[in-house]
């Protein structure tokens, strides 16, 4: 679990929470309510989808393995992101605005 990988899901999270919300009335909590719920669910799916992809490896390993930044890491982080934030999103949108 590197630092970059985090603020990127927490990032596209954000991005995915306030697509979600403005793309139905009915899932909109508002520009805060959007962002907070998109970034907890773009960490908590970018996180599932590192592991389940592979991307757990120890950081030891990790740091030998590669200087830098890790092109494919950093894609995995932003589509689960994305999408983890857009579905909470939506999930908590529609039970609030029921």
């Amino acid at each position: 679990m590197d630092i970059v990988g985090l603020i990127v899901q927490l990032v596209a999270g954000a991005i995915g929470g306030n697509v979600a919300g403005k793309a139905n009335s009915k899932f909109d909590m508002g520009g805060a309510g959007n962002s907070i719920t998109g970034a907890i669910g773009g960490l908590i799916l970018g996180q599932i989808l590192e592991r389940v992809t592979g991307g757990a490896i120890p950081a030891d390993a990790a740091a030998t393995a590669t200087q830098g930044l890790d092109i494919a890491g950093i894609l995995t982080s932003l589509i689960g992101g994305g999408a983890g934030g857009a579905v909470l999103s939506g999930i908590v949108g529609m039970l609030k605005n029921r």
